[in-house]
């Protein structure tokens, strides 16, 4: 479970990032959020593996307070959350086996990271991440080989190799053409509902959002302006949540 209690963010520059945010969010729930940009959608899921620190308030996931976590025990509370971004964060240049395997790295000492002495178990285990996104077969190309779709799913298998509890992505399909994107959203579901692990997504694409999500939190100005079924999601609350004078169309369509 991941609590938030009165939570706000103020940057440095003054920006209220989150303001008095409260919320639950229950294990294996498929959430959505939504809102413009620079609304507080980042803000929002960077706070639950402390990426971003809060100005006061609380996070609790299963019942730890992540503001208090320093240190080794950040470190390892850390690699129960799996972190996808849009930009895949991969390292173009090694294999694909590789790149899953340094979901690895944490847990290995120095020097076996140093020459990259993975156990067979790891390998299999990556394999087997790779094979559960559809792309075992590419496990020893080049990264840089994969269309974006496909390196999207690398990203998820070395997700998935962390065993991870809590899955966050950052819009992790607003760099791909739409039939990719629902390729990839298909995939973030069915490890949703196959595996019981809670997603939530930052995402600019409102049909998306309905189509995939549980649940839909509607972000503006740092304040949680709508918290539901995305079966309820309406025009009016996109109203609510995108502010009546704007074109709507331009800013929620694929």
């Amino acid at each position: 479970m991941i609590k938030f209690e009165h939570v706000s963010k103020v940057y440095s520059n003054g920006v209220k990032g989150l303001d008095d945010v409260t919320l639950t969010i229950d294990k294996g729930e498929f959430v959505a959020i939504i809102g413009l940009s620079g609304a507080g959608k980042s803000t929002l899921i960077r706070t639950i593996n402390k990426i971003i620190d809060i100005s006061s308030g609380k996070v609790m996931v299963d019942k730890i307070d992540v503001s208090q976590l320093k240190g080794k025990e950040l470190r390892k509370f850390r690699r129960k959350i799996g972190m996808i971004f849009q930009s895949f964060n991969l390292v173009t240049r090694a294999t694909v086996i590789r790149n899953v395997l340094t979901a690895k790295v944490p847990d290995m000492p120095f020097i076996k990271v140093l020459f990259g002495l993975f156990s067979k178990k790891d390998k299999i285990e990556a394999l087997e991440a790779l094979d559960k996104m559809g792309i075992v077969e590419k496990a020893f190309l080049r990264s840089d080989q994969l269309s974006g779709g496909q390196q999207q799913r690398v990203a998820l298998a070395r997700t998935l190799v962390q065993n991870p509890e809590i899955i966050l992505a950052d819009e992790p399909v607003s760099s791909l053409d739409p039939v990719t994107a629902k390729q990839v959203m298909d995939d973030f579901k069915r490890i949703n509902k196959e595996m019981n692990i809670s997603i939530l997504i930052n995402i600019h694409h409102v049909e998306l959002a309905l189509e995939y999500a549980d649940r839909i939190i509607g972000i503006q100005d740092g304040k949680i302006v709508y918290d539901g079924k995305a079966e309820n999601v309406n025009n009016e609350i996109l109203d609510r949540i995108y502010k009546k004078d704007l074109d709507r169309k331009s800013t929620v369509s694929l």
